[in-house]
């Protein structure tokens, strides 16, 4: 950022600008006392934007049989608290033994109106670099600071650590801190490149990071198992039992009751397990006798399940043996031997008529 520095020549504008005794030669320094009041007690409100103070017309011929270094810039200092500062002058026209300085000098300096205020000549290296921070926030809602700083700080001839200074902008005082200034603690910025940082405001607060909501968690329904315990085992399913059905007859009368499959699966179980429960045969135990042959025939019109069909064949005596048999019996069926007869027996269920 440049800063131009005093608009137009003159003996406190420039080197030399046509002062006299503005040469090369030894140096001098120039140190006075003054009483002190704010610029608007001579009407010259415009001064608070600047750091330019008034001084009485026996300053100028004071400076003017010195040899000092250009544009002028003065220590300010306040005795009593020993608060320091830099200033630049603008015009002689004080009261003799009066200086007047913009108000916010005062503040900085901690003085009030007619306090002692001793004034030095100084000598301070152009500015490469200042660190500025606002006081409040509203400093950054203007549409373009930097211009607007810059503009500001024309009226402005040297910037020292830790002052604070008045920025008027749209009838609006924005006051900033110097928070750092190189090469040295106080800087002169008239007709200089100056590097310009901004600190955050002193009101600024960092905007709080909401923190994202945790995903719900699903409530468990009513009687589901809860964290950590065992699940339940899941029910078996059904399984398919075949001709579990009700019969239908074709005449339309009711079927006769029939034994439940659950019976006849229990009674078939209860056959094999009789089987596999069976002693095992040895070399000894004679073979079981053979099944007959062929079955007696059974009047037409029936059919019998079961073991009954057999039992109800007639038996023929031992005195008939080597006879004939009539017409009309059934074959003889072979005797069976006396050993003892396995467990099983087939066709031991309950026989039915298709005739009911």
């Amino acid at each position: 950022m440049f800063f131009p520095g005093y608009n137009g020549g003159g003996p406190f504008g420039g080197p030399g600008g046509g002062f006299p005794f503005g040469g090369p030669m030894g140096q001098q320094r120039f140190e006075q006392s003054y009483r002190v009041y704010p610029v608007s007690f001579i009407d010259k409100p415009h001064l608070e934007s600047g750091d330019k103070i008034i001084m009485p017309p026996s300053a100028l011929d004071r400076l003017a049989s010195l040899h000092i270094d250009y544009p002028m810039l003065f220590e300010v200092t306040n005795p009593a608290e020993g608060n320091k500062s830099h200033c630049g002058v603008l015009e002689f026209i004080a009261d003799e033994g009066a200086v007047y300085m913009p108000y916010w000098m005062m503040q900085n300096l901690l003085l009030s109106e007619g306090d002692l205020v001793r004034l030095k000549s100084a000598t301070l290296p152009k500015g490469t670099y200042v660190k500025l921070q606002p006081h409040t926030s509203d400093f950054l809602d203007i549409s373009n600071p930097k211009a607007v700083l810059e503009t500001t700080l024309r009226s402005f001839s040297c910037l020292t650590t830790g002052d604070n200074i008045m920025m008027a902008y749209n009838n609006k005082k924005y006051y900033i801190n110097i928070v750092e200034a190189k090469p040295g603690p106080a800087i002169s910025i008239i007709e200089t490149d100056c590097e310009v940082d901004f600190a955050a405001p002193l009101d600024y607060k960092e905007p709080e990071r909401v923190p994202r909501p945790a995903p719900p968690v699903a409530e468990p329904k009513a009687g589901a198992p809860k964290a950590g315990a065992e699940p339940e085992p899941a029910p078996e399913e059904p399984k398919f039992t075949p001709f579990t059905g009700s019969g239908k007859r074709l005449d339309g009368k009711a079927p006769k009751t029939s034994p439940s499959p659950s019976t006849g699966a229990a009674a078939a179980a209860a056959a094999r397990a009789g089987t596999s429960s069976a002693p095992p045969r040895t070399g000894t135990n004679p073979a079981p006798a053979a099944a007959p042959a062929e079955a007696p025939r059974r009047a037409s019109g029936k059919l019998v399940f079961g073991a009954g069909g057999a039992a109800a064949a007639p038996k023929v005596p031992a005195s008939d043996k080597g006879k004939a048999p009539d017409k009309g019996k059934g074959p003889e069926k072979p005797k069976e031997p006396e050993e003892k007869k396995s467990s099983f027996a087939a066709f031991s269920g309950k026989g039915y008529s298709l005739k009911g």
